[in-house]
């Protein structure tokens, strides 16, 4: 179910990261928030958490993700983490993206860390 928490800006970041958002959602990832990081931190506009409860759906969420944005031609600074490792990260520089497993999730508690950030969407 997507909550609307926030309005923002309609921006391409801004735009690109909701596009993430539903992907992740069409894919059942869990968990699923979009964080505004413009008032907290200097790096980027957006973090986009979902969690994924398997190595193959975790692989599988990257890759539609990636192909999604690479369409539009919004292609990944880089790419970190690995699934046996529970977490990938997708950096295109506007936005960030998190993919964690429910464990790492756990570990990382991103959307704590970040406590500060608005919530724009959230998706249980």
């Amino acid at each position: 179910m997507l909550e609307h928490i926030n309005n923002t800006t309609n921006n391409s970041a801004s735009d690109a990261a909701r596009l993430t958002l539903d992907v992740a959602s069409e894919k059942n990832a869990t968990d699923i928030i979009l964080m505004d990081m413009r008032s907290v931190c200097s790096f980027t506009d957006y973090f986009v958490v979902a969690t994924a409860e398997s190595r193959r759906q975790m692989q599988a969420l990257v890759d539609d993700i990636d192909d999604t944005l690479r369409k539009l031609g919004t292609k990944p600074n880089h790419i970190e983490g690995t699934t046996e490792g529970g977490w990938i990260l997708l950096d295109y520089v506007d936005f960030i993206v998190h993919v964690f497993s429910p464990e790492e999730r756990d570990n990382y508690q991103i959307e704590r860390y970040w406590r500060n950030a608005p919530v724009i969407f959230k998706i249980q």
